[in-house]
């Protein structure tokens, strides 16, 4: 698969999980808004953080990979950048 592909690829999975996560906070504001169970709206905000987790973690593996590959990530980062983005989401 060309680099451009597998750039396409991960940006598409990427997008699925925030879209995934807008709708899971959604459902967060939703409960929040009706007096929702304490315990229902703490499982569906963690499960909106994982999301955005594991958003964050796959934008910076890919721009990690193409990092690695060329000498900079895909706007110019470098090693160093990625490392602290990465950290950020630690």
């Amino acid at each position: 698969m060309s680099e451009s592909r597998e750039r396409e690829e991960a940006q598409k999975r990427v997008l699925n999980r925030l879209r995934r996560a807008s709708g899971q906070l959604n459902a967060v504001i939703a409960k929040v808004e009706e007096g929702g169970n304490c315990r229902d709206v703490i499982t569906q905000l963690a499960a909106v953080s994982s999301a955005l987790d594991r958003a964050g973690f796959a934008i910076i593996s890919t721009a990690m990979q193409e990092c690695f590959a060329t000498g900079d990530g895909p706007h110019g980062e470098s090693v160093d950048d990625l490392e602290k983005l990465f950290t950020m989401l630690a």
